[in-house]
Formats: C-alpha cells, sequence, structure tokens
C-alpha cells in the first residue's frame, strides 16, 4: 500500500485519478461512474444522467436528502491537478438499510469460552456428565466414619476400617473402604473401654440402632450418572449453570459466536472530562457506547481515540494493533474478554461520515479495498450513517458525530448486524397509538423518541440530532413513515437496549368481537328463581 502523505490527502491512484469513494471506472472524456450502494447493498456502477442533484440547503441534518446525495469533492481531495468528479449516491430506505444490514451478516460460529466468561451467552451443544457426579460416597456430616455396630474402635483417618471401627471424617470427606455409615458428632462420645483404651458410643441425640447404614453418606452418581444430560443445547447460561459445569469437571462451555466489536472515536475537539470550553464538546460515546453495543449483543474489546487526520483513520481501520499517538489503551473495558487479542468482526466509528475535508471514512474503506453496502440512509436524525464490508470479512459501521443520531443510526443498522451475527433474529417492531399528528416529510422517516403517556405514544421534547434529554427520559423510538401519522394512528416503534420490551398497544387497543351470551332462562312461575345466568 502506498504510505498517505503527510497532509492527509491520500494517494493517487494510477492515471492520476484518486481512489476515493471507491474506485473510478471510465476515462475522464467520458461519462463519469462512481461506486454506489445500491438496494441490495451490493457495490456497483451508477452513471451521472441517471441521478438528479439534490437540493440545496444549510442544516447538515435535517437537509440530508433521502433519495439523491450530491457531494463535490474537496481541494485537498483533488489529484495531480485534475478536479475530482462528483460523487454521487442513492441512499437506502429505513426497512432497506435495516433488512441489508440484517442480511448481509453470517453468524458468527461457535467456540468454547471459559466458564468466566459465558455468563449470558447461548450454549452451542448439550452437556453431559463426563462421570458420576458426586463421583465418590462423601459425608454429609461432621462426625464419624462406622463399620458396624457399636461401640467402635477408632482408627485412623482415611484408613479401611474393619467391624466395630470408626474414624473421623468431615462433611464431604472421602468414605473410607468398609464404612457403612456416618455417625454425626452431635451422636457420639469418646469414652474407654474396660483396658482404658478409647472407643466411640452411643451419645447426646443418637437414638437406639443410630446410625442404619447409609445414613448421612451421599452416593457416587447421586446428582447424576455418567452420561446424564446436565444442560440442554440453546440455554441461556447463568450463574447456577456455570457452579453446574464446574462440578461436573467442565473448564469452558460451546456457546454461540457474538462479534468482537473495537470502537474507535474520532474529533480532537471532543474532552472527556471537565467543561468543555468554547469550540469544544464533551465525549458522549465513551460513557455509553460500550455498554449500548453489549446490550445490543456485541463484545466490546478495545476502544481507541483517534484525531481528525486521513492517516490517524487509515490506521484505525487498517491494523488492530495499530494505534495513533493518540491513542488511549487505558481506555481499553477492564474486564475485557479472554479473546480480545483476536480481530474485531465489526469496527464502529463515531464522526466522518460527512463529506468534509476531514471526513475520511470512505476514503479509507476504499484504500483498503472495502465497499459500500450502505452510504447513507432516508432518515433523519442519522441520514449519513455508513456500513461497509472489508476484504477481510470485517465490517465497519460507520455512526454519525452527533449523539442522538448516532444512537439512531446503531438502532438501524448496528443493531440487526450484532443480532445477525450473534445467531439472533432482527429486532422486533411492535405498533404504539401515536399521540399526536406528525406531518409528512416526503421521502425520509423520522425516528423519534417518545414516552407513553395514557397508552399513546407522545413524541418527546429534546431531540435534536445532538442532544441527549429525549432519548434519556424516552420509552423507545417511533419510527414514522414519510407520510406522516395521524392522531391515534397504530405507527411502528421499537424499545431501546436498554428499556423494557414495548407493549404492542394497537394491537391490544383493536376492538374484541363481543362473546356471545346465552339466552336468559325465563323464571318458573311459583318456584325459585334460577340465577345460573348470571354467574356464568
Amino acid at each position: 500500500m502506498t504510505p498517505a502523505p503527510p497532509d492527509g490527502s491520500g494517494p493517487a491512484a494510477p492515471g492520476g485519478e484518486r481512489r476515493e469513494n471507491g474506485p473510478r471506472i471510465g476515462r475522464d472524456d467520458g461519462p463519469t461512474t462512481s461506486l454506489v450502494s445500491g438496494d441490495h447493498g451490493m457495490t456497483g456502477p451508477v452513471t451521472g444522467e441517471n441521478v438528479t442533484s439534490a437540493p440545496e440547503a444549510s442544516d447538515p441534518e435535517t437537509s440530508d436528502q433521502d433519495t439523491v446525495h450530491q457531494d463535490t469533492a474537496h481541494p485537498d481531495s483533488l489529484g495531480n491537478g485534475a478536479a475530482e468528479a462528483q460523487h454521487r449516491h442513492l441512499a437506502h430506505t429505513w426497512q432497506e438499510a435495516r433488512q441489508l444490514a440484517f442480511d448481509c451478516a453470517t453468524p458468527i460460529p461457535a467456540a468454547p469460552v471459559p466458564l468466566r466468561q459465558a455468563l449470558g451467552r447461548t450454549l452451542a451443544a448439550d452437556v453431559v456428565a463426563r462421570q458420576d457426579m458426586p463421583h465418590y460416597a462423601s459425608s454429609a456430616m461432621d462426625g464419624w466414619a462406622v463399620n458396624g455396630s457399636g461401640p467402635w474402635i477408632l482408627a485412623e483417618p482415611n484408613q479401611p476400617l474393619a467391624p466395630h471401627q470408626a474414624s473421623p471424617i468431615a462433611t464431604g470427606g472421602l468414605i473410607p473402604a468398609g464404612a457403612k455409615a456416618v455417625l454425626r458428632s452431635e451422636s457420639g462420645v469418646i469414652d474407654t473401654d474396660e483396658d482404658g483404651l478409647p472407643v466411640l458410643k452411643l451419645g447426646g441425640t443418637a437414638k437406639p440402632g443410630d446410625p442404619r447404614n447409609g445414613d448421612h453418606i451421599r452416593k457416587a452418581g447421586q446428582e447424576a450418572a455418567v452420561g446424564d444430560l446436565l444442560i440442554k443445547r440453546g440455554t441461556v447460561l447463568n450463574p447456577a449453570h456455570l457452579a453446574l459445569a464446574a462440578l461436573a469437571g467442565i473448564d469452558g462451555l460451546p456457546v454461540l459466536g457474538k462479534a468482537l466489536v473495537r470502537l474507535v472515536f474520532t474529533g480532537s475537539e471532543v474532552v472527556t472530562s471537565g467543561m468543555p470550553a468554547p469550540g469544544e464538546v464533551r465525549d458522549t460515546f465513551g460513557p455509553q457506547l460500550a455498554a449500548v453495543v453489549g446490550m445490543l449483543g456485541g463484545i466490546c474489546t478495545e476502544e481507541v481515540k483517534i484525531g481528525d487526520t486521513y492517516a490517524e483513520w487509515l490506521a484505525a481501520l487498517e491494523d488492530n494493533e495499530t494505534l495513533s499517538a493518540d491513542s488511549d489503551p487505558s481506555s481499553a473495558p477492564a474486564a475485557a474478554p479472554a479473546d480480545e487479542s483476536l480481530p474485531a468482526d465489526v469496527v464502529i466509528t463515531t464522526g466522518g461520515t460527512g463529506r468534509s475535508g476531514t471526513d475520511h471514512l470512505r476514503r479509507s474503506v476504499a484504500e483498503l479495498g472495502g465497499r459500500l453496502l450502505i452510504d447513507g440512509i432516508a432518515m433523519r436524525p442519522g441520514h449519513p450513517a455508513v456500513l461497509a464490508e472489508l476484504p477481510d470479512g470485517r465490517y465497519v459501521l460507520g455512526l454519525p458525530g452527533n449523539p442522538l443520531a448516532a444512537m439512531m443510526a446503531l438502532s438501524t443498522i448496528g443493531a440487526p448486524l450484532l443480532a445477525a451475527l450473534g445467531h439472533r433474529p432482527i429486532p422486533p417492531l411492535s405498533e404504539v397509538p401515536c399521540g399526536t399528528t406528525i406531518d409528512p416529510d416526503p421521502g425520509r422517516t423520522r425516528l423519534m423518541p417518545f414516552r407513553l403517556l395514557y397508552g399513546m405514544a407522545s413524541p418527546a421534547q429534546h431531540t435534536g440530532p445532538g442532544m441527549m434529554r429525549g432519548l434519556a427520559a424516552a420509552d423507545g423510538v417511533l419510527v414514522v413513515p414519510p407520510h406522516g401519522v395521524q392522531l391515534g394512528e397504530p405507527v411502528p416503534a421499537f424499545a431501546l437496549p436498554w428499556g423494557a420490551p414495548l407493549p404492542d398497544l394497537a394491537a391490544s387497543a383493536a376492538p374484541k368481537p363481543a362473546a356471545k351470551r346465552t339466552a336468559r332462562k325465563p323464571a318458573a312461575s311459583g318456584g325459585p328463581v334460577d340465577w345460573s345466568a348470571l354467574l356464568g
């Protein structure tokens, strides 16, 4: 790979054309063709004559066009003095992007993990007892292992017992050969025989005939015999399952695969502590993104902070072990799994998905030979989301830099992607009755955090692309179609990763057919009244 120039402009492709936004096809004197992501996620050519340019708008989030986006190359992306042709692409609808993110991924194969890392994972194969459980007879009480009836001559611990012999034993201790029962410590006393030798006799709480054969002995195989099914395949493992596996002598369990996720935070203006100065913003992704990834079924193995240069972007995507000078290794999760040395299955980046001179995601993906599966979604907030696949099989999920826009993009394509990689179905949608009228926004799906008030979904306040206050108080997110919603009309919605599942209020509000009532029998004259019809 040709190293990038220090100014971050990137290497020029042969013939003076740059490898920005994918390889270029054709000559400068012919029709311009650029790579786009089509309806099914396949990167293919589209000629300039087949699309129309987007109208001008000023706001970077609300002005993103739903079906067509046009970008004029910046000066730093020009190669050998030749101006780069304009980049155009067709944005996916919200439904298309969501389904494509799920369909493009193949579930990660099952693999064994240590018991401490198996909590909450899905078991990939039945667990059977490898030997009897317990595998030896043991004492259920502190006391003495005895052979025959008393009094008993005391023998050394863990030695075979002859008739009328006893030896001290603790709870869980191995029953010595010859022992028939265990006499509890509170049921025996040490005394001497007529020759002055120590002997064990019944006493205390003992009853005549104690102990009977088998008393207070845990037999081998009492819990499970060799070959018995202990944990069924498909079980979501809880702490008791892990303890059972440990009892069975098992050190690791085969579990369904989960995506290993590497987080790349960008932005030289982002600060991680204290009150931000004018021109600075607080890091909103560091405190939340790894936790949300875990809730969506991924395993966050690393967090990296980089600046805004092309070289840093390229290094962050090129190699998991290549960190920039600004990387912060101490920000990695403290309890990272043992497989953290494995390459990430998904790289999630924040920011850099726009079209400015400091947005290098698309160019970095193209330089590494990757392809764009999704390049913009006809939705707000979160339109400039990107999903790409690198030649080594890793996925790159580019989230917008605004926190609410990023969370909506993560819910739209990140959640289905992680679900598919983790052997789970696509996250479900519910329907809730809308508590207000929402005007149409042609060509664009709107994602609106909402609160449930009196059984209806009321859009939350403070839901600008850079805000988090509305989402923090929300019960879920409305998926408002481009044609808008009328008051009381059912509208699709999805739950938040940290929230409770949404009740399907629209279905429950549907009118139910009236129950058929049994005809009431007329009361017999001169006799008792029949009240059975009222009680039914």
